[in-house]
């Protein structure tokens, strides 16, 4: 497998266009067209993890924080990030970041860290809302079972769990073809009245080239007419953050056991307790204090997160208890991620969790 193909792979799960407008996402360092030898796993990339994937014999590293950000106007060697650039350049290793579009994919970072609590029922906190696209065709009766399912297998038609979704009217088109015209049926200069459906399908943003492509390849007509529409609903399975909830109500304190446990917390800041017990609970990996509200709308009774902010702690207002678990902590399990979508494909390469603890933090 080349570099390219793995990229593709982990891209096909979280497609880059998710990400934020300020990310890095995608290759940072790379050369596209190399077989891949090896490939090491990480949150950071520093010097250590370089001289690791060179000890392993990996030519390629995927982390989940981008090497290059923000921009780099030199590369010289003055800092870890230029000596991790020109070391991977000098090795021949190609290094691919999945950040923010890997946060918001469906089954992403947060739902990971749901999945780790034993939550249930999981749904995003935050969806995404503008990414989703209508496309309406019209298609003679006869054809178009071949129409839409070009377009299910090129990617639309997927609404939550459901796929191959569609909603069909009939009706009756008319056209005139002009001279220098090859109709599909009717005649050069003359009115031509066909049975036809109006299909209509719902994909995202991302794959709307694709879908019109694979539409207008097998449709019949010369000048197929079609719609698309920008639609506002919230895409319900893509965006930030997630909520879930336990099998059965516990208590607070034992909340704060299990996170420390399972995330291997060494110290957990958190507001008051409330005195209630918790079931329904907000997690967000990475820095999520900006959802604070949102948890407290969604009737959490706890929200887990990273980077809360002195100030930020003043929201809860005993309406829910806050943990912040600290940021490499809340995101570390990106790294299975990244395992589950590499190993899913036939690799005649090794994959290694790197064992370099990058987190800049210390518990004393």
């Amino acid at each position: 497998m080349k570099v390219k193909e793995l990229v593709s792979e982990l891209e096909r799960f979280a497609p880059p266009s998710l990400q934020e407008n300020y990310d890095n996402a995608g290759l940072n360092v790379g050369f596209p067209e190399d077989d891949i030898a090896g490939v090491l796993i990480c949150i950071d990339v520093v010097p250590e993890v370089v001289d690791e994937a060179i000890a392993k014999h990996c030519n390629m590293i995927v982390s989940h924080h981008p090497l290059i950000f923000p921009n780099i106007k030199r590369i010289t060697g003055s800092n870890n990030v230029e000596k991790s650039i020109i070391k991977a350049l000098q090795n021949n290793i190609s290094i691919y970041c999945g950040h923010t579009n890997f946060d918001k994919a469906q089954n992403g970072v947060s739902m990971k860290m749901c999945e780790k609590l034993g939550l249930k029922n999981c749904s995003v906190l935050d969806p995404e809302v503008g990414l989703l696209r209508k496309i309406a065709v019209y298609v003679p009766q006869q054809q178009v079972e071949v129409v839409r399912q070009a377009m299910f297998l090129a990617g639309a038609g997927t609404i939550g769990n459901y796929d191959e979704c569609s909603f069909n009217v009939d009706g009756t088109g008319t056209f005139r073809a002009g001279e220098g015209c090859n109709p599909f049926v009717g005649a050069i200069g003359e009115r031509h009245h066909e049975n036809e459906v109006k299909v209509e399908v719902v994909c995202p943003s991302y794959l709307q080239s694709k879908v019109v492509s694979a539409m207008l390849k097998v449709h019949p007509y010369e000048e197929p007419a079609f719609d698309i529409y920008r639609i506002e609903n919230q895409w319900n399975s893509i965006g930030l953050g997630a909520v879930g909830e336990l099998e059965d109500e516990i208590i607070e304190e034992e909340l704060l056991a299990k996170v420390k446990q399972e995330f291997n917390v060494g110290n957990i800041r958190h507001s008051a307790p409330t005195g209630r017990k918790v079931r329904r609970i907000a997690v967000c990996g990475g820095s999520g204090a900006s959802f604070i509200r949102t948890a407290i709308a969604m009737n959490a009774d706890a929200f887990i997160t990273a980077d809360i902010k002195y100030h930020d702690w003043f929201l809860a207002e005993g309406k829910i208890l806050l943990l912040d678990i600290g940021h490499y902590e809340s995101e570390q399990f990106t790294k299975e991620i990244f395992y589950d979508v590499i190993v899913k494909k036939s690799i005649n390469f090794a994959t290694y969790f790197s064992d370099i603890n990058t987190n800049p933090i210390n518990n004393y």
